[in-house]
């Protein structure tokens, strides 16, 4: 992930100049004659708080984005990751101006006294419950937010696939992804009642392959961020709903913080497992009776931050663009789009409000100001009092030939 907050850094070096350009857009013919553009300023102090899962990503990547937009920064990193708190609290005051960057740590309370202030903007990442308080105490003072949220991504495997790889890309980025701990990794699997013994056969087979017989010797798994969030998996795992619904895994090592990678099939849609956001190692598999009732049983759900679809059927994957709402979709892979910096990555509904990364980074942290230039000519008196019929009329035409206008440009974009 540094490898990601470096690309972002080299892409902003590279194309500031040509984003902070004015942007020309055109006029009326009622303001003729005039210029008009959309000049990009800065909000002015930014609060960013950030994430555990992935800290130095999660800090620096919002961190360079309000920056180059011409803001101050308080950054507020995660009291869960304390080293990576500490470190980015040193080096930021070592290497960048501290009179336009500067690092707040501590956690609850420091946390409640940062929201007590006045911002230009505050960027949230975490979970929806701390989102509504963020945006709650922002609300106070007309604060905009970007809240990067989470959410239950799913995924949908159909029948007519290459499954070894689908597999391979899916276990890669739920457990490749800090063992399930991250916001866009897969939360839970639908296919076709038919399909899904191969599914759970081939998730078995795959993650022997990746992380052997007992995970727990694995050095590609990682452990649960802490006590707290390992009491909160096993929960989900003790739930009586699902207890019988284990296919695979479900060992746990509470001294070492390790869940290993656990498979459950059919678990109920108002169990633990299927009614909060994972956040773990935890994976339960739904079976569908066709396909298509996948994006009925998503879309009565929130919004989730990312939906991946692994299907050979260009019919099904234009209905999965056309009816799924997420923060991003991802057709035969997971997780990869967070790398396109031409991507904007954010949220919808429940998932998250706003998108940053690359120029959506610059712009989220921009005012765009209107402004229109005149000279002192083209004055009508037909503008000012007393406004009599004649000039009533001139106004009325000059409406008229505005919407001629109008009608001409569609026109010509409908020939084209």
């Amino acid at each position: 992930m540094i490898s990601l907050t470096r690309s972002e850094a080299k892409l902003v070096l590279k194309e500031l100049k040509s984003w902070m350009k004015p942007e020309k857009v055109s006029s009326s013919l009622a303001t003729f004659p005039s210029s008009a553009e959309i000049v990009s300023e800065p909000l002015g102090v930014v609060l960013v708080i950030s994430a555990w899962n992935y800290p130095i990503l999660l800090s620096l990547n919002p961190l360079i984005g309000a920056i180059v937009a011409g803001n101050a920064v308080v950054l507020k990193p995660s009291e869960i990751s304390p080293a990576t708190s500490s470190l980015l609290a040193t080096l930021i005051h070592e290497y960048l101006d501290n009179s336009a960057i500067r690092v707040v740590e501590g956690a609850v309370a420091e946390t409640t006294a940062l929201l007590e202030q006045k911002w230009d903007k505050i960027m949230y990442t975490g979970n929806g419950k701390v989102g509504r308080i963020v945006m709650s105490a922002a609300a106070k003072h007309l604060t905009p937010v970007i809240l990067e949220l989470g959410g239950k991504c799913p995924v949908i495997i159909d029948s007519d696939i290459n499954l070894e790889v689908a597999t391979r890309r899916i276990v890669v980025g739920k457990w490749g992804s800090n063992n399930g701990q991250a916001c866009i990794a897969p939360d839970y699997i639908i296919t076709e009642k038919s399909n899904a013994p191969k599914v759970v056969e081939s998730f078995k087979s795959t993650l022997e392959k990746f992380y052997g017989k007992d995970p727990f010797e694995s050095k590609d798994l990682s452990r649960i961020v802490n006590s707290n969030h390992f009491a909160r998996l096993s929960n989900m795992l003790d739930d009586e709903k699902v207890c019988d619904k284990i296919v695979h895994g479900g060992q746990r090592d509470e001294k070492h913080l390790m869940i290993a990678p656990t498979l459950i099939q059919d678990a109920p849609m108002d169990s633990l497992v299927m009614s909060d956001e994972i956040f773990g190692p935890l994976l339960p598999i739904i079976s569908v009776d066709k396909i298509d009732e996948s994006f009925e049983l998503i879309n009565s759900r929130a919004k989730p931050l990312a939906a991946y679809l692994f299907t050979s059927d260009k019919k099904l994957e234009e209905k999965f663009v056309k009816s799924i709402s997420a923060g991003g979709l991802l057709v035969n892979d997971t997780c990869l789009h967070l790398t396109i910096s031409s991507l904007p990555f954010g949220g919808v509904g429940d998932s998250g409000i706003g998108a940053y990364h690359g120029k959506f980074s610059f712009d989220i942290f921009s005012h765009k100001k209107a402004v229109l230039r005149r000279s002192f000519g083209g004055d009508l008196s037909a503008r000012y009092p007393p406004y009599t019929p004649r000039k009533q009329q001139f106004l009325k035409s000059l409406l008229a030939l505005d919407i001629l206008g109008i009608l001409l440009v569609l026109i010509g974009w409908t020939k084209n």
